[in-house]
């Protein structure tokens, strides 16, 4: 996983140094922790967390303290290119007159992730407490180039998951819900639930928004249902993650999806 390390005092560096993936250690509460020469948060309890963007270079500075230093080795990722025709037009190049509207939303979205939420049940929920949402076929991946109508869009960040409308999404992890919108122009009902020190999870698409801001979630807690709102073709939920302004691939936190049976989807 690591390269190499160097110093008598390195501490035990966990997780998935790969495109999408994350990395967690224990320090001493206060060191001085960086990577690539960003500053990272370290808990009160002396964790501390990174992640790895769709598109990181294949090699990695992690600095722990004065004494310990990690070469990482980022693995990187083939991501599939999809073709998506039937999306609305204005949704691909969107009317003038609703430039203005998609940067509010913008906006929106952004403040909620720069919010910073502490969570002491953190940890517990990267290495291992995820579960999914909702069950389903899986019809996108993360990283995925799409090309909507012909025209390149902004790769997935996310994975879709093919469900009939009105299907309840349920909190995959703990966290507080700081953003609950019933209709934003790309992704429709929209809810946010940030698992804490920069680690949140947006779910797209939605039908219908329970969550509320400001609302404390437990796994399994209803968060709203399944639509096809914004830019969508069919109904499914678009999971995202984003650690800062990283964006994190959901799959590498659940364990694989569960093969539904006939009868198992029925019940």
């Amino acid at each position: 996983m690591l390269a190499s390390q160097a110093g008598a005092q390195c501490v035990a560096v966990q997780g998935d140094p790969i495109e999408g993936g994350m990395i967690w250690a224990k320090v001493a509460p206060g060191t001085k922790v960086s990577l690539d020469e960003q500053s990272l948060d370290v808990l009160p309890n002396g964790y501390v967390v990174a992640a790895f963007h769709r598109d990181a270079p294949p090699n990695s500075l992690l600095r722990i303290g004065e004494d310990c230093e990690y070469q990482l080795k980022v693995a990187q990722r083939e991501y599939r290119i999809q073709r998506v025709e039937g999306v609305p037009q204005k949704t691909v190049t969107p009317p003038k007159e609703q430039l203005a509207r998609i940067q509010r939303e913008r906006e929106l979205v952004a403040a909620a992730k720069a919010q910073l939420v502490e969570r002491p049940d953190w940890l517990m929920q990267i290495d291992g407490g995820f579960v999914w949402p909702v069950q389903g076929p899986i019809s996108g991946v993360y990283g995925s180039q799409r090309v909507y109508n012909g025209t390149p869009g902004s790769p997935h960040y996310g994975v879709d998951i093919a469900v009939p409308k009105g299907t309840p999404i349920y909190a995959p992890a703990a966290g507080r819900v700081t953003l609950a919108e019933p209709d934003l122009f790309y992704s429709g009902g929209t809810v946010i639930l940030d698992h804490g020190y920069g680690l949140s999870s947006s779910f797209l698409h939605m039908s219908e928004v329970s969550a509320r801001v400001g609302d404390d979630l437990q796994p399994g807690d209803l968060i709203g249902a399944v639509g096809a709102t914004g830019r969508a073709t069919g109904p499914h939920l678009d999971w995202r993650m984003s650690w800062r302004d990283r964006r994190v691939d959901p799959q590498r936190l659940v364990p694989p999806m569960p093969v539904l049976t006939k009868t198992s989807a029925a019940e």
